[in-house]
């Protein structure tokens, strides 16, 4: 069986990574910690394809530790002893440096059994996943490691190293070729690399062309996934930018979720958003939302995009208030404090007092016996009768509601 091009050609310098510019620029605290060969327990997090596994692996060459390996997939308690075991061989007197791929597929039992080892230095770790450490790791073990965000790498460092492929296996490309294959990857390096091996296995000796890269990327391999972190770094900045009044940002978000195939998470967070963040500002663009959602869900995809996208644009081009959701925050925090108990007794839902009651009758104003169906009596309880919860939004529907109460209650 032959070696993948991707882990064939695996850069074995720092300086030949692309990407991550953040962590390898000179000077930096990942760098010259590295250069020193001081090497820390890390836990590198972020996408696949973005180069976790390639630097650990370049750190342990640069080191006169044993290296060993594991993956979280496969690994088991037994196979975390037979690393320790080798830690007191000869061959280990510089110390163990344990790389373990996925970490986040290790149960709290097996990571506390590497913790025991961590804390009295027997292995140095360094450990890598693709989900939030902070919400998949062992707190305690947490505690012990540095963590190191890798991102998805542009298009343009994703080109660099795919140059730097083509220049060693001498491989005849067309620029639109090149650029397509760059930015079709979506960040994954090596999802571009398996594209180009692909496209050489094919074709031969036979230059690449445009066309023939359209063949095997009809569409960008979308990073997205429908229950962990960039499920909900796409939902978060879908409801911002609609929050912020960013329309090109909104569609964009929208197109890129459904696209993946996650239509209900969007239909949720519309309906969220035009009450949390239109609200009263155009309260009318609540059912004219919701229609658009039942619509699309009727539809189905593709053709559910059309309501989706009006339903985008409208909220992220509509006013915006949150003075009704402020309101109930307010309230919560008096009720979360034990205020408000006892309703006013003309509130209450009273018909009959006994015959010891000092208090008759309900005293109850019905409002649409008084002159604009208004009059001035007290609603909340006792200990808060003075206390203002909502505030009028500084939009034109609700400070035309303002000036007409304003003139009813003078």
């Amino acid at each position: 069986m032959s070696t993948p091009l991707a882990e064939l050609l695996r850069p074995e310098k720092i300086e030949d990574m692309v990407g991550q510019e953040h962590l390898f620029k000179k000077g930096s605290i990942f760098q010259k910690t590295i250069s020193k060969n001081l090497i820390p327990n890390m836990i590198f997090y972020g996408p696949p394809g973005v180069g976790k596994t390639t630097v650990a692996n370049i750190i342990a060459k640069n080191t006169d530790m044993l290296l060993c390996k594991l993956n979280g997939t496969t690994a088991s308690l037994e196979d975390i002893k037979k690393v320790i075991d080798d830690s007191k061989s000869v061959f280990a007197s510089k110390g163990v440096l344990l790389y373990l791929d996925e970490i986040q597929y290790f149960n709290k039992k097996q990571q506390q059994s590497l913790l025991e080892y961590v804390e009295k230095g027997l292995i140095t770790l360094i450990a890598s996943t693709t989900e939030n450490p902070y919400f998949y790791i062992y707190p305690a073990l947490l505690s012990r490691c540095s963590v190191f965000e890798f991102k998805s790498i542009n298009s343009g460092d994703i080109k660099k190293g795919l140059i730097r492929i083509i220049n060693l296996k001498k491989i005849k490309i067309d620029d639109d070729a090149l650029e397509m294959l760059s930015m079709s990857s979506n960040g994954d390096m090596r999802k571009a690399i398996n594209n180009l091996e692909f496209l050489i296995n094919a074709l031969g000796n036979k230059k690449i062309t445009l066309k023939d890269v359209n063949e095997i990327v009809d569409k960008a391999n979308i990073n997205y996934d429908k229950s962990e972190d960039r499920h909900y770094d796409h939902l978060s900045a879908l409801m911002k930018s609609l929050r912020g009044s960013d329309p090109d940002a909104a569609i964009f978000y929208l197109a890129k979720m459904l696209e993946a195939g996650d239509i209900i998470s969007v239909c949720r967070r519309l309906l969220c958003s035009v009450n949390e963040d239109v609200g009263l500002a155009y309260p009318n663009l609540i059912p004219i939302v919701k229609s658009c959602v039942d619509i699309a869900l009727q539809l189905g995809m593709p053709e559910a995009k059309l309501p989706l996208s009006n339903a985008v644009i409208l909220i992220a081009t509509a006013p915006k208030s949150n003075s009704a959701y402020l309101a109930y925050d307010k309230a919560c925090e008096d009720i979360n404090m034990g205020k408000g108990i006892s309703i006013p007794r003309h509130l209450q839902n009273t018909h009959f007092d006994g015959k010891d009651d000092l208090e008759k009758g309900q005293n109850y104003k019905y409002p649409h016996d008084y002159k604009n169906h208004w009059v001035n009596q007290q609603y909340l309880p006792d200990d808060v009768k003075d206390h203002h919860y909502y505030i009028y939004g500084n939009n034109k529907l609700e400070q035309t509601t303002k000036d007409y109460w304003d003139k009813i209650k003078k």
